[in-house]
């Protein structure tokens, strides 16, 4: 079929692109909507038509190959329209992929919402496997098969299989599977065919989403491949997988089609960016909704974990970073600031100069300042489809908006131009700060990269971009408005297979019949689909002994373990050569041969501008020209400001800017001069800077705990996230905080405050850590590290990470005693030691602090590990706020901290206004209670929040320092405020908290605290909504749960039932307020130690009845397979969480234990025992309080 045609489509949301390549090479591109029922089935198929000009049937031999990217699958995903479909999972763990991780997807929403399930039922299977895939319980294979029968009967034909640890041990899998099969199933989807890696939840999602879209895109399949007569007129229909291959037809499944068509455009990306000299590229990818943005160097960088539309997928997948911000993305004056999406106009109404009767949005303020011309744009608008944009009704938008931002602020009215100026900045600032989540955070120098355009959007806002990222060049393909449908061309068919290894690296050699066998897989299957001359490559998925983060290691380094730590050293910005290595899995990709268009060669145009515009660029109008991409000069270079016009996309070539095009036909456009600085801003508050520095000092705090997420050790911290990262001004106040505990936030700044005070003669490059509770700590396990930052001689700035050590010393190991009743009993306690000497860490004296106490810390390495990793966070903070300052100034930077303040001050003072009186007392378990009274005076829009009443000082440990009372306060308030506000020290301007001296919520040295930071504090928020009359009782408990012994020790806090409001329903089984902490997989927590969770699900029933039910708690049943202490510090084990306005309580929680023999025992909330190898240990969490009658 040499006469033949070829396709590569990208059939998107909105639109499909198609790339066509005639029988003789040329090219042709053509784009058409993707849904358009009145006119065409199938919009791929259509446009194949319309390319040939074929009406009737194809003839036969006319097309050679279809290669396709379509989002079939994403779009069945997002609107939940999949296929029905029963889950069957190990018995104990029907809830689990409800329960997820346990945490709430958005950290202050009282009415917390989970994604909508894929599956229809579930139905567990009567077996077990132990974490070495042997055989406990053997498959009850009748009862399998009654439920699949069951399942069947009631019209489900998809079944999703998933048992524990079954990616060691397929059998019992399989075996349901040929059942499956005998009754009649049409999709069956097994995790170990599905995913050959650890982790059940994630494996267990993307089982689920196989059997939900595979039927989904097998009809579409068929029906694309009937249409184009497959075998007759078509040789080859391919699909690009999430990976970023191609796969026959028949082969496409739904677990590797969710991001089908942007794996397209980075495919494109690379191969084209490389062809034009360039290997380090960061893909920017801007369409109307939403911003996709990639970075390559050298290699794919894919994920083998990633969640999409609320689904974790444990699948290989292109590593792409999505952010809300499109040319649809909606222009706003909220809370005093500028703001840019993330809602969104989409294709209807669209933007405002859609003349649909649309919202200001990024378009709008490109057409506002001239880059987008209606004169030099498609006249496709208005009712009879004919009319160019609507320029005026722009204007008159955003003049009417710069009115209500003149009556808000007390401004003079801004022009028109400043004000989609300033939007398109925060805009820009925006997608560079998604940037550098997927760059800057792991190690990587942008400023050296290429910025690689493509997507309608990308090319009017590409030199902004690389502007805010300090890039001076930047890369717009031919093809670049269809450079995902132009990828498709040049991807080869591949397959990819990996395993778990779970060996130190030093036994690679142990893996090779593992390897062969996988090898021989992945390459037969490219041969099968045509593949050409396949090749296959493998990578090592390596990690530090006693770290859970990977990174991949092509396996024919020529030393594994330099690669590693080369790698470790740019990502992390250190190694750890006396570590053991460990090979976590490996990776195998097989490809056939890349496909090679024609190739591109610059028209030879004489570069005259086909017109002059005015263009609004350097705060004034320009007369600038317009040229047309086809009619370019490659001999000339355009200097900007200029405008650069294609068929598919509008190129905006900004002042300092200069354009050329390549031998290859690209458009390069590289900065002419130095990198452009900030304009100048004053230091009186400006709200479009107000919402820059926010992001900007958002963006740093993120950074910062990136940072410390990646080079910690310890498991609380790097995969619970039990920790927090923040920003202080001078005064110690906070400024930005990356908000992962509640518990911490608002509590720093005590902490800071004792540093300041204690170390006048602090200097550049000195840190200093405490856990003291009684200046301002939490608990002795939550270590703040300080670094000031300084600008000459002087601090003008503070930084602090918190972590949650897994041990810090104690009676018992995980430094929770139960019993405990003074400080010492709980572990070292540090009060402002130096760590950090002018640059030095001090190693020894470190140490020391953690081995000199009454009961020291058990695993000094890993304490002295995190130090480092938040040490680091905090040198993370300090050189980009340097930048910033660098930028800025130091007086508008210092300025902006306290605007920031006040603006976040506002907000709370705006819900003062609405707000009443209310009493409280709260009764706890332990015969305490927690008082308090909030008195609003609404006229000055301020409040007091009384604790007075609260019980004394408790003899045993159940005392909150008195920074937690604040922590408590800014939770509830900004839980208020219903709106994205930023979270600072403003927030408790308006709010006057008296909390008594030697009360439980403000103990006095030496009290025992250990389940204040955990138990009080979450009982003082409870009792705080309860005066506010706004939520019913949450299970207001971190259920702590601390088991080891001197190998070993882990600390989980289990999640439970939230409150219900006035009106929604509770939550079941997550985690409540002043915690977001992630619970460990089934899988990986029996692989690190030596235990078997025998079920994890939610406690039916257990959530409180009412017009509006509480949410329900979990239960949690745990075999110690050797002896170990168990501790557990829990409420509401007596008292049940409050119902309102006649709803009732939730149910109380439980803790029992089940010994070898039999015998059960219940115990207290707090409580202590040893147990022997193979006692069970088993807790029932409370359920949230209901709402109204029922």
């Amino acid at each position: 079929m040499s006469g033949a045609w070829e396709f590569w489509i990208d059939r998107g949301g909105t639109f499909t692109d198609i790339v066509a390549q005639d029988p003789g090479g040329t090219i042709h591109t053509h784009k058409l909507l993707s849904v358009n029922p009145e006119r065409y089935a199938d919009a791929a198929v259509q446009g194949i038509r319309e390319v040939m000009g074929v009406t009737g049937d194809f003839p036969p031999g006319s097309i050679r190959a279809v290669k396709m990217g379509t989002t079939v699958a994403t779009n069945a995903l997002l609107e939940r329209k999949g296929e029905r479909v029963l889950l069957m999972i190990t018995q104990g763990f029907r809830d689990l992929l409800l329960i997820g991780y346990q945490t709430r997807p958005r950290l202050f929403d009282l009415h917390i919402k989970r994604p909508d399930l894929l599956y229809e039922d579930v139905a567990e299977l009567h077996e077990r496997l132990d974490a070495s895939g042997q055989v406990v319980t053997p498959l009850d294979e009748a009862r399998a098969r009654a439920d699949l029968q069951a399942g069947f009967d009631r019209g489900i034909r998809a079944v999703a299989i998933a048992g524990l640890h079954a990616y060691l041990n397929p059998a019992h899998e399989a075996r349901v599977a040929e059942i499956a099969h005998e009754i009649g199933y049409t999709q069956i989807s097994t995790s170990h065919e599905v995913s050959r890696l650890a982790k059940l939840v994630g494996r267990g999602d993307t089982t689920v989403v196989d059997a939900y879209l595979s039927p989904i895109l097998r009809r579409y399949v068929d029906l694309v491949a009937g249409a184009l007569d497959l075998g007759t007129a078509c040789e080859t229909l391919l699909f690009m997988q999430s990976s970023g291959g191609l796969t026959e037809a028949r082969r496409f499944q739904g677990k590797d089609a969710i991001l089908s068509g942007p794996a397209g455009g980075i495919v494109g990306m690379v191969h084209t960016g490389e062809a034009a000299g360039f290997d380090a590229l960061i893909g920017f990818d801007m369409g109307g909704t939403s911003t996709d943005v990639s970075h390559y160097h050298g290699s794919f960088e894919r994920s083998f974990e990633t969640e999409v539309a609320g689904v974790r997928m444990r699948a290989p997948m292109m590593d792409i970073h999505t952010v809300a911000a499109g040319g649809g993305s909606i222009c706003t004056f909220r809370d005093g600031r500028f703001q840019v999406g993330p809602e969104s106009a989409g294709a209807d109404p669209g933007p405002a100069c859609y003349r649909r009767g649309g919202p200001l949005t990024v378009t709008d303020c490109n057409v506002m300042l001239g880059k987008l011309s209606p004169d030099h744009f498609p006249h496709v608008f208005g009712p009879n489809a004919d009319q160019p944009l609507d320029a005026d009704v722009v204007r008159a938008k955003f003049a009417d908006l710069a009115k209500q931002v003149a009556q808000e602020t007390k401004e003079a009215p801004r022009t028109p131009e400043d004000m989609a100026t300033g939007f398109l900045r925060i805009a820009i600032d925006n997608m560079a700060n998604a940037i550098k989540k997927i760059s800057v955070q792991r190690g990587h120098d942008v400023t050296r990269y290429t910025l690689q355009c493509f997507g309608g959007a990308g090319g009017q806002h590409a030199c902004g971009v690389a502007d805010a990222l300090g890039m001076r060049r930047v890369l717009v393909h031919p093809y670049a408005g269809v450079l995902s449908a132009y990828g498709m061309g040049l991807a080869p068919i591949t397959a990819m297979r990996e395993a778990q290894i779970d060996l130190p690296l030093t036994q690679y050699d142990e893996t090779l019949s593992l390897r062969k066998t996988l090898i021989a897989e992945a390459m037969a299957e490219v041969s099968a689909q045509g593949g050409t001359t396949p090749t296959a490559r493998i990578e090592l998925h390596l990690r530090y002994d006693g770290s859970h983060q990977t990174l991949p290691v092509p396996s024919d380094a020529p030393d594994a373990k330099s690669a590693f730590e080369a790698a470790h050293k740019q990502r992390y910005g250190f190694t750890s050569p006396a570590r053991d290595l460990l090979i976590e899995m490996i990776s195998i990709e097989a490809m056939g041969a890349i496909g090679k268009p024609a190739p591109l060669t610059p028209q030879q145009g004489d570069g005259a501008p086909k017109a002059h515009t005015e263009m609004y660029a350097d705060a004034t109008w320009q007369d600038v020209p317009i040229h047309d991409r086809d009619t370019l000069d490659p001999t000339v270079t355009i200097k900007g400001p200029a405008i650069i016009t294609e068929p598919t996309g509008t190129n905006i070539i900004e002042p300092s800017w200069a354009a050329h095009v390549d031998a290859h036909a690209n458009l390069i456009i590289e900065r002419t001069d130095a990198a452009q600085t900030a304009p100048s801003a004053e230091t009186a508050a400006d709200p479009v800077l107000l919402e820059v520095f926010n992001n900007l000092f958002m963006s740093v705090a993120d950074q910062m705990g990136a940072t410390l997420a990646n080079t910690s050790w310890s498991v609380n911290i790097k995969e619970r996230l039990d920790f927090s990262c923040a920003i202080f001004d001078a005064l110690g106040d906070l400024v930005a905080n990356a908000p992962h505990v509640p518990v911490h936030l608002g509590s720093m700044s005590d902490s800071v405050r004792t540093v300041m005070r204690l170390n006048p003669d602090v200097r550049p490059g000195d840190a200093y850590m405490l856990n003291s509770p009684y200046n301002g700590g939490t608990h002795l396990p939550d270590v703040t590290v300080i670094t000031p930052v300084f600008v000459g001689d002087k601090p003008v700035l503070w930084l602090g990470s918190r972590g949650h050590h897994a041990d810090i010393g104690g009676r018992t190991p995980g430094s929770a005693p139960p019993d405990s009743t003074h400080i010492d009993e709980e572990g070292v306690l540090i009060d402002n030691v130096k760590l950090v000497d002018q640059g030095t860490f001090l190693e020894v004296e470190a140490e020391t602090t953690l081995a000199t106490a009454k009961y020291p810390c058990r695993n000094i390495p890993q304490n002295m590990a995190d130090l480092k990793a938040q040490v680091a966070a905090n040198e993370t903070g300090r050189q980009e706020l340097m930048k910033v300052i660098e930028t800025y100034g130091l007086d508008v930077v210092q300025a902006y901290m306290g605007h920031v303040q006040y603006n976040a001050e506002a907000s709370v003072r705006a819900v003062l206004g609405h707000l009443k009186d209310g009493h409280y007392v709260y009764p706890m378990d332990i015969g305490t209670q927690i008082e308090v009274r909030v008195t609003v005076d609404q006229d000055a829009r301020e409040a007091v929040i009384d604790f007075t009443g609260t019980s004394p000082q408790h003899a045993g440990n159940y005392n909150a320092p008195r920074s937690i009372s604040d922590a408590v306060v800014l939770y509830v308030f900004r839980t208020m405020v219903g709106a994205d506000i930023p979270l600072n020290q403003g927030c408790l301007k308006p709010l006057r908290i008296i909390v008594p001296e030697g009360s439980m919520l403000n103990p006095v040295r030496p009290a025992a605290v250990i389940a204040g930071n955990t138990e009080v504090s979450q009982a003082a928020c409870n009792a705080l909504y309860g005066a506010l009359g706004v939520l019913a009782g949450s299970q207001a408990t971190m259920n702590n749960f601390v088991w080891g012994n001197d190998d070993f020790q882990n600390y989980e806090t289990i999640a439970g039932g939230t409150g219900a409001g006035p009106d929604f329903n509770g939550c079941d089984a997550v985690q409540s307020h002043m915690t977001n902490t992630r619970m460990t997989d089934p899988e990986i927590l029996e692989k690190r130690f030596p235990v078997r969770l025998e079920s994890f699900g939610i406690r039916d029933c257990s959530g409180g009845k009412g017009q509006y039910r509480g949410g329900h708690g979990v239960l949690r049943e745990m075999r110690f397979l050797e002896p170990v202490t168990v501790t557990t510090l829990c409420s509401h084990r007596i008292i049940p969480p409050f119902g309102v306005n006649g709803g009732a309580p939730g149910s109380v929680g439980e803790n029992w234990v089940v010994m070898p023999g039999g015998t059960r025992r219940e115990m207290q909330g707090n409580d202590e025992i040893d147990l022997p190898a193979g006692a069970v240990f088993g807790m029932a969490t409370p359920g949230g309080g209901g709402w109204g009658h029922e």
